[in-house]
């Protein structure tokens, strides 16, 4: 089996390590700025060591992961001489494989290995990325490879071309940090009459779970509720009408997610098409 190092001993890098030595990867070697951040992870890893270069993880290993911050990828492949034999891959989500393309050049395989996954903290993420979706990009035989890690962390895997990973990346940041906005526009609506956030967020959580629960058991369109989906255009009107003197900041917001809504609601089948036009109609914010 191919000898592991990671160049980053950050969020990602600390969980992957870790998953992947608790599934008989060897993990042998971790690089960082921070010396005590590799010496915490390499704590964490049997038989992994903290290194004092970069050069030293990619010479003693045969498989290096790049788990910095996005914008410091390409410097640090770039410092780094590559020889046949080696792969190095990075776990960015909207970069593809060509911001290694120093390695490429220089004789390595390349690739690119995402968790789609939500890590707020080191713990959080230790938890998290088994049973991830993992988004992999590269060539063979390091396709292959990277398909088997994903399905070794009891996940699953889905290949992009490079062309494709930017728009991935924004569909996972509306799914995940855009839900995070539009909780917190929610429950500052809840100030509006007096109830603090703490406890807005604790009210709508089971409201959160429960809609989750049924994208994942109903799916979409059938799990759409509420009056979009309706087809109650006088419950609209009556919450434009209410955020424009209460919040007016948000009502473009709730407009443009309503418009977006319809076409679900329509595919629910539970609207027709009148329907839907009297509610695109009471939706037009900007003629408000």
């Amino acid at each position: 089996m191919q000898k592991i190092g990671f160049i980053g001993a950050g969020t990602v890098g600390t969980a992957l390590a870790i998953r992947l030595s608790e599934r008989g990867y060897q993990v042998v070697a971790v690089y960082s700025r921070r010396q005590t951040s590799a010496e915490k992870l390499a704590q964490a890893v049997n038989s992994c060591r903290a290194v004092d270069s970069s050069q030293e993880v990619a010479d003693i290993t045969e498989l290096i992961f790049i788990t910095t911050p996005d914008d410091a990828i390409g410097a640090v492949v770039s410092g780094i001489q590559w020889r046949d034999g080696k792969s190095v891959v990075h776990c960015s989500g909207a970069d593809s494989t060509e911001t290694l393309e120093a390695a490429r050049k220089m004789g390595a395989d390349v690739g690119a290995f995402h968790p789609l996954q939500t890590f707020a903290s080191v713990r959080q993420a230790i938890d998290n990325i088994a049973g991830s979706t993992f988004a992999v990009e590269a060539e063979e035989p390091l396709l292959s490879t990277l398909k088997e890690m994903a399905t070794a962390l009891d996940g699953e895997w889905i290949e992009l071309k490079a062309s494709d990973k930017v728009i991935y990346h924004a569909a996972a940041v509306i799914a995940c940090n855009y839900l995070v906005t539009l909780v917190k526009l929610a429950t500052d609506l809840w100030q509006t009459f007096d109830v603090p956030q703490d406890q807005a967020t604790r009210a709508l959580l089971p409201l959160l779970r429960g809609t989750i629960h049924n994208i994942e058991t109903i799916g979409i369109p059938k799990c759409l509720t509420g009056p979009i989906a309706r087809g109650d255009t006088g419950t609209i009107k009556k919450h434009i009408s209410a955020l424009q003197k209460a919040a007016p900041g948000v009502l473009t917001t709730y407009c443009e997610l309503g418009r977006q809504a319809i076409p679900i609601a329509l595919a629910k089948g539970r609207v027709n098409e009148e329907q839907a036009e009297d509610m695109q109609a009471a939706l037009k914010c900007d003629t408000i």
